[in-house]
């Protein structure tokens, strides 16, 4: 068997926005989601998809993929993903091991353990050696909103729909109380900073948020390398961390290494794809840390997220963006039921392929 065609494809997704509080993104507003879909066939008719992180920077990636990983890839044995994915990561080394280049080579990992799980005739989650199960538990990462009225709003719609885990994120005291109350004293609340602190202020910032009892404390130091400096505010803040969504393997020993972080969180479409998130996973076990994947996006990334998360020996959670679309490649397959538990598809490989139609509505040409 061989690659014949490594096909990049981009959709964009409006979100419906049903408040008066439009969510923020790097400070602009955010009404849209980006999806960056990898297609891999191969000259015997089975075909693939990954995805690779692409929200607002989708150009570099897909350019990664286009102009110099796809064409490594065409004319190999899509079977013998090891074998692949080492000499591409090698070829990148020139080009660096992180952002566009390891997203680009995340989608292609992905795809290949699709098409592996279709010849097996395997769910993803069974040929990495999981115990079956039909669903997990989500979580509602809310988007952030900055206003504690529109906070109050989007906390008791999660619950509402079911959600029994919350992120925030918010980076004011203010906003976190308003999601603490809204949600009452019992269900966990976490915090997602995106980097916005230095280690000082994160530090005093944490000791005014103890009293909510928060679950873990994201990203909250600029820069997310500074290791160091994560594991201040861990051992002096008081509030277990979390981070990784921007780490690669190496990384993530190094976290570990310094006791940085209580919550390992690998994102599988920045990360190396299932092959290096499965490291990291073995890594996390090794030191005692818990992993929770980063997972906010809605095509073969979240389904892949999902899979490996229900390889673990414990059900884990997954992370579920709080967007709504009128139409997405996956159609009901990324909303979790009135438990707030999201299904495990079934199928071989990934078990559902993206919507040709979709897909068609919503690509970005």
């Amino acid at each position: 068997m061989k690659i014949t065609q490594v096909e990049t494809i981009v959709v964009n997704m409006p979100m419906i926005i049903d408040g008066p509080v439009v969510p923020q993104a790097s400070g602009r507003a955010r009404t849209s989601i980006d999806a960056l879909l990898v297609r891999i066939d191969t000259d015997e008719g089975v075909s693939g998809w990954g995805e690779g992180f692409g929200h607002r920077i989708f150009t570099a990636t897909r350019a990664a993929i286009d102009s110099f990983i796809g064409p490594m890839c065409v004319g190999c044995d899509p079977t013998a993903i090891s074998t692949l994915v080492e000499e591409v990561q090698r070829n990148l080394h020139g080009v660096g091991r992180n952002g566009p280049a390891m997203y680009a080579l995340s989608a292609i990992d992905i795809a290949l353990w699709d098409i592996a799980g279709k010849l097996a005739g395997l769910p993803l989650y069974r040929l990495l050696g999981g115990s079956p199960r039909t669903d997990l538990p989500a979580y509602a990462s809310l988007l952030r909103y900055g206003e504690p009225g529109a906070i109050t709003r989007y906390v008791e719609r999660a619950l509402k729909r079911g959600y029994r885990h919350i992120k925030l994120h918010e980076i004011s005291v203010a906003a976190v109380k308003a999601g603490r109350e809204a949600a009452g004293p019992h269900i966990p609340i976490m915090v997602d900073c995106n980097c916005s602190w230095t280690i000082d202020h994160a530090i005093a910032t944490a000791h005014k948020l103890r009293a909510l009892n928060l679950t873990w404390l994201e990203e909250p130091v600029w820069p997310p390398e500074d290791h160091a400096g994560l594991a201040r505010v861990q051992a002096q803040g008081g509030i277990p961390t979390a981070a990784g969504e921007n780490a690669m393997l190496p990384d993530f020993r190094r976290m570990f290494e310094a006791g940085a972080i209580t919550y390992a969180q690998p994102s599988v479409t920045k990360v190396g794809g299932v092959t290096q998130m499965r490291k990291v996973m073995a890594l996390a076990d090794a030191f005692g840390a818990n992993v929770v994947p980063h997972s906010a996006y809605f095509g073969p990334g979240l389904i892949a997220s999902i899979h490996c998360i229900a390889a673990m020996p414990n059900e884990g959670l997954v992370e579920r963006y709080d967007c709504d679309f009128a139409v997405n490649p996956l159609h009901d397959a990324i909303h979790p039921n009135k438990e707030g538990r999201i299904a495990v598809p079934q199928g071989p490989g990934l078990g559902i392929d993206p919507d040709p139609a979709a897909i068609e509505q919503l690509r970005v040409r």
